[in-house]
């Protein structure tokens, strides 16, 4: 790390920049380090002939003549922490010293008042900073920051504020500064990039901004140009700060601005740097004024040459004068128009596909190069769908018939129903009328739970003299699957809708007009889209994969319901709406539905079919299950074009 330490003496002969010129008055090595390694350092010690000011030794100082106004402490970039120190006027000497984890700031020769003297805890911060504890010690005043974690600290004085940055040691390299290349405008700073400079040590009271030109040029080894505006002095201390880091602050603390050429930099006010590249932009532009226009013809082999002809000239920064047909940019020398020159024009011909370019050359190029990027062939891309939709049916009943009739003693008669019952009777005064002896037998069940359509049945019939006994049993199971699968495929592409569809279009009548106000009923058709449809805009992306935003429906015709005017359609709708990335000839399932029933039924004569083993004879059981499951699968498949 090198030191430069200049300041101010009563006793010095000798001005300032004679003693700068003279170069190092002394080399010495600095006492070992907490590492016990040791730093060579340089002071060059300067006394000018000026007005005296108070000297940098703590011990000559007269006490209480400074005091401090304001301490306060911000989040600075990367993390760091920023405590700013005020004093009250000019002549304070801070004294920074790190150990361990504590990083000391003592002021000998300024006071701290009572309203200041309290600890500060500023963990909400996030910086490696802590707690910072002011206190009085002696006639002067001391800061101890306490920190957490690696650290970097660097201090440097401007004016009458004392800054001390502490950046956590992951980031202490990772200041930013704006590096302008040549033939940048004033306002447009380029990337940013960390300090790289080597470390040094800047102690200056009132020293001409040119002289700390002169050192940072000798620590750097570069070429500084100072213009012959750059003037005035500057107040600073920068401890263990990166040189490039330093020219910075020295040009920002006085309104300068740096260009660089190889391994000379040109520092000057900005408002001079901002003159001289207007003026050079101002030249370049009266230069491409008097340049020569060419026209050349560019011919559009995978675009549309009216969509490119729209782009460049809807592009922000061209004028209104653009014609339907082409044309130029406007007639102001001094505005630049986008892709095209203030003397540019540019016309599409639809039907040869061909742009038409009438510009100064080098404009041209640029649109060539950027048709040449634009008109290239797209990829396509293969989507397949897959909908399959399968059920699984499972029925089961068991019913049973159970009747009885008879007579007795020809008075007495019974049956399962009223009505059975009088024609029993009616039929044996019949035959008692007519002399025939005996009577005819009706029977009737008493119970009918018997299954409607049955697999099979068993019957069993008891007849004795006065009675008939019947007994039917029923069952019927059923089982069914089935599976629909539905396969759209369509080809498209990137970035371009598809649509495929297929089905048919069911009719339905309608009624229009009111019969009960006298009017007359008309009766119309619709017709109802009945339709298998996949819709689907496939982006391929740069590392290969597909992002798919797809809408696939598949409609089926349940049945109909018959109304006054006619049947209606139930239409059964399976639609789904989804966007999804997929790896180019992967195979996923984008939606699906899963539906089971389960259902037991049964039907019984109150008490009787509650008695054990012979109420099986008064019920009838039935048990149903319905599954449906419902799956889209769809698979991407990336077709690359080449460019021929």
């Amino acid at each position: 790390m090198t030191v430069f330490n200049a300041t101010r003496s009563k006793r010095a002969g000798i001005g300032l920049a004679i003693g700068l010129l003279a170069g190092y008055s002394a080399v010495h090595a600095a006492p070992p380090s907490e590492g016990g390694s040791f730093t060579p350092t340089f002071i060059a010690q300067v006394a000018p002939a000026a007005a005296p000011m108070p000297s940098n030794d703590p011990a000559k100082q007269l006490p209480g003549t400074i005091s401090v106004a304001n301490i306060d402490f911000k989040r600075g970039e990367a993390g760091a922490g920023k405590l700013i120190l005020r004093f009250s006027g000019d002549g304070a000497v801070p004294d920074l010293r790190s150990t361990g984890s504590t990083v000391t700031i003592n002021v000998a020769n300024a006071q701290l008042p009572a309203h200041l003297q309290k600890p500060l805890n500023v963990t909400d911060f996030a910086t490696p900073v802590q707690r910072i504890e002011a206190r009085s010690a002696g006639t002067g005043t001391q800061l101890v920051l306490n920190t957490a974690g690696g650290y970097e600290s660097m201090a440097y004085q401007s004016g009458r504020d004392y800054i001390v940055e502490i950046l956590p040691r992951a980031n202490a390299t990772g200041a930013t500064s704006s590096n302008r290349a040549v033939g940048a405008t004033t306002s447009t700073a380029a990337a940013a990039r960390p300090y790289t400079g080597r470390p040094v040590t800047f102690n200056f009271e009132d020293v001409p901004v040119r002289t700390v030109l002169q050192l940072i040029a000798e620590e750097s080894g570069l070429n500084i140009v100072a213009a012959d505006t750059v003037q005035g002095n500057v107040t600073l201390r920068l401890v263990n700060v990166p040189w490039d880091q330093a020219l910075d602050i020295v040009m920002q603390a006085k309104g300068l601005d740096k260009r660089r050429s190889g391994n000379v930099v040109w520092v000057a006010p900005q408002s001079e740097i901002a003159k001289f590249e207007q003026d050079k932009e101002d030249a370049r532009i009266a230069l491409d004024n008097r340049v020569d226009l060419v026209t050349e013809y560019i011919q559009i082999n995978y675009h549309n040459a009216d969509a490119i002809f729209k782009a460049l000239t809807e592009a922000k920064g061209i004028g209104g004068n653009q014609g339907g047909e082409g044309g130029g940019a406007g007639n102001d020398s001094n505005r630049e128009n986008g892709f095209l020159s203030p003397r540019g024009r540019l016309v599409a011909d639809a039907r040869t596909n061909t742009l038409m370019i009438s510009d100064i050359p080098k404009k041209v190029a640029q649109l060539r190069e950027l048709v040449r990027v634009i008109d290239r062939p797209v990829d396509q891309v293969i989507i397949e769908a897959r909908i399959v939709i399968a059920t699984d049916t499972f029925a089961r009943e068991v019913g049973a018939r159970f009747g009885i009739a008879g007579t007795k003693d020809g008075k007495y008669y019974f049956n399962d129903t009223i009505e059975n019952n009088d024609a029993t009777r009616d039929s044996v005064v019949t035959n008692a009328i007519e002399g025939t002896p005996g009577f005819e037998l009706f029977k009737g069940a008493m119970s009918n739970l018997a299954v409607a359509n049955p697999a099979g049945s068993v019957a069993l019939q008891i007849l004795n003299a006065g009675y008939a006994l019947d007994i039917e049993l029923s069952a019927m199971q059923e089982e069914g699957r089935g599976e629909v699968i539905s396969n759209p495929r369509v080809v498209t592409s990137n970035q371009r809708e598809a649509v495929i569809r297929q089905g048919q279009e069911v009719g339905y009548v309608t009624t229009t007009g009111n019969s009960t106000a006298g009017g007359l009923l008309q009766q119309t058709v619709q017709f109802k889209d009945v339709l298998l449809e996949m819709k689907v805009t496939p982006t391929i992306t740069n590392d290969g994969r597909v992002f798919l935003n797809m809408n696939v429906k598949k409609d089926e015709i349940e049945g109909f319901v018959d109304a006054s005017i006619g049947s209606v359609p139930l239409i059964n709708k399976r639609e789904v709406n989804t966007a999804v990335l997929i790896e180019d000839g992967q195979t996923v399932v984008i939606g699906g539905v899963y539906e089971f029933r389960d259902r037991n039924d049964i039907a019984k004569v109150p008490f009787l079919g509650d008695i054990p083993f012979l109420g099986n004879l008064f019920k009838k059981k039935g048990k149903n299950r319905e599954k449906a499951e419902l799956l889209i699968f769809v698979t991407p498949k990336v077709l690359q074009v080449a460019q021929r």
